[in-house]
């Protein structure tokens, strides 16, 4: 086996779609608005993937699903960047509500922050401390 992506299962897909490519700035490396599957570069080509909940839930037999928005997190999408101060200030200017400002974890080497996409899902911003912040 190998890894191939983390597919987050989006109830929005649009919206999802919107805040990968436009707000955070990645590269979308397949689909685009409208559609039920995109993928996006984040340091592997195509290692992001969105992909809308309703055809999973089908393709597994569990269409009786509810939405339930407030479960102990299941996914945390882990992303490095050169400087975690700066992403935070760019990615705040552009209306990103953090829940934790920068901070050191001297015991893991890294410098932190975390926030939110629109569906929810956990997402956590990281540079090695080794590294000028």
């Amino acid at each position: 086996m190998k890894f191939n992506n983390i597919r987050l299962l989006v109830n929005n897909f649009d919206t999802c779609f919107t805040f990968y490519k436009d707000t955070l700035g990645l590269e979308c490396t397949w689909g685009k608005l409208g559609e039920a599957y995109a993928s996006f570069n984040v340091g592997v080509p195509s290692g992001l993937c969105l992909f809308k909940a309703e055809f999973m839930n089908m393709a597994i037999d569990n269409t009786d699903t509810h939405t339930h928005e407030h479960i102990q997190d299941k996914v945390a999408l882990i992303l490095e960047v050169d400087n975690v101060n700066e992403t935070y200030t760019f990615l705040q200017a552009k209306g990103i509500a953090f829940l934790t400002e920068p901070k050191d974890m001297t015991d893991w080497g890294i410098r932190v922050t975390h926030f939110r996409d629109p569906e929810n899902n956990l997402i956590e911003l990281f540079s090695e401390l080794s590294k000028k912040q």
